[in-house]
């Protein structure tokens, strides 16, 4: 079911290939979204009802849940899962409300202040996706921090899904999240049509400044192509999940499959990878991998995204950590009691969960910080969402009359050397005065 490997015996191109995740060699997945992009610009809602019943199996005789079914959503979940959720909300707000700064004035020269301030982003869209599984765990880690941020205006899209009158709508989980976020609409779109509405803006649907959350390949590709092609920007390519484990001897097999599998049960796209320095944990791991597959609900699923995956042998840790910062995971997890050693080795990462008793479900979650994350090699250039995504920061100065005398010469001088005379003169006209 797994591949494996020994790191001895990778070659420079071996260790590219297996890095390597989620291309798109035949431009058929860019093609295809590229003509829902075109459809959703040129006809709108109409599009996006067709789409709707094309890809959910839901006619839409509306395009967006509000507040009065939301309430009576919230209510139709059990006070156990509120409270879960209660529980989550507060320590995603907790974390993400210690990102709030401000900084400091700095006189550069003297008469010369210069200092930046924050400004929310007015507009934003937060896409949570709903295809195999509906996420209000995403929600919440979107939500809260563009609550905290101030931004005027959030859009919310999620796939439809079929109430028990087989209309479409949202599930409660969703709607309680609303609440708690004082979100008083959701649109029933998803996909990379949701993308294109928030990015062109449709009857119903508000442009948005920047576009939020992870999806599929599909998804990816229509936030990477409607930032070329508009002024919305998005917060990363987050497409299929993944998961990089390094383990020793030290590990907890039982644990290390867990958190395979808790991986793979995202998507058939989805992957886990294994660095291990000790062939009996290796061996015991893929014993557990079979135990646990064969009771969960989503063992198809999980069994394809398997195939995807695989497992390397290495020498030690540092060799295993050589190999995970060139695979920049999105979730790197050190099941090993030795993580301390290592730590500071990490270079590409998305976010680290660290010994055997922090399972990356936890920051899937509750324990505060936020799970969309670059995949795909982007934790190489990318952080995970956070406060700093929803805002802006201005930059800002004040020259007195002593700083233009103390700093313009310096500026008729730069201006000079760059042949730029008008840069030169409006520093020139100031001092003169």
């Amino acid at each position: 079911m797994l591949k494996q490997y020994n790191y001895n015996d990778l070659s420079k191109a071996d260790m590219a290939k297996l890095v390597l995740r989620n291309t798109d060699a035949n431009n058929t997945i860019r093609e295809t979204v590229s003509n829902i992009i075109a459809n959703v610009q040129q006809n709108g809602d109409a599009a996006l009802v067709a789409y709707a019943d094309k890809f959910d199996g839901l006619k839409l005789d509306k395009l967006f849940v509000a507040a009065d079914e939301i309430s009576a959503l919230a209510n139709t979940i059990s006070a156990e899962a509120k409270a879960a959720l209660t529980v989550a909300y507060n320590n995603i707000k907790k974390f993400h409300q210690t990102q709030i700064s401000h900084e400091n004035k700095t006189e550069t020269t003297a008469g010369v202040t210069c200092w930046r301030e924050v400004r929310a982003i007015e507009k934003v869209g937060l896409y949570i996706p709903g295809g195999t599984a509906v996420l209000p765990s995403t929600f919440l880690m979107l939500g809260v921090p563009a609550q905290i941020a101030g931004c005027k205006e959030i859009i919310v899209c999620s796939p439809p899904q079929k109430n028990q009158d087989g209309k479409a709508s949202i599930n409660g989980y969703l709607a309680f999240v609303a609440q708690l976020l004082g979100i008083d609409k959701i649109y029933l779109v998803g996909g990379a049509q949701a993308v294109a509405a928030m990015a062109y803006g449709t009857q119903t649907i508000a442009k948005v400044d920047k576009i939020f959350g992870p999806g599929n390949q599909f998804v990816t590709m229509a936030k990477t192509m409607v930032q070329a092609s508009t002024n919305t920007s998005i917060d990363m390519p987050a497409g299929p999940s993944e998961v990089l484990l390094i383990a020793d001897e030290t590990a907890n097999p039982v644990f290390v499959a867990a958190d395979m599998l808790a991986q793979c049960e995202h998507g058939i796209d989805s992957q886990a990878v294994l660095l291990c320095t000790c062939v009996d944990i290796i061996t015991q791991t893929l014993q557990h991998i079979e135990i646990q597959l064969a009771t969960l609900p989503r063992k198809e699923i999980a069994t394809k995204a398997l195939e995807n995956s695989y497992i390397i042998l290495a020498d030690n840790l540092s060799q295993a950590m050589n190999f995970s910062n060139q695979y920049a995971p999105e979730h790197l997890i050190l099941a090993t009691d030795n993580w301390a050693q290592i730590t500071p080795q990490i270079i590409n990462a998305g976010s680290v969960f660290l010994g055997n008793l922090t399972p990356e479900s936890a920051g899937d979650y509750a324990s505060g910080t936020n799970h969309t994350l670059p995949t795909s090699g982007y934790a190489k250039s990318y952080s995970g969402v956070s406060l700093d995504s929803f805002v802006k920061k201005i930059t800002f100065q004040h020259i007195s009359e002593a700083g233009i005398q103390n700093l313009g010469p310096t500026i008729e001088v730069l201006a000079a050397l760059e042949g730029l005379d008008a840069h030169k003169n409006a520093v020139t006209v100031r001092l003169d005065k």
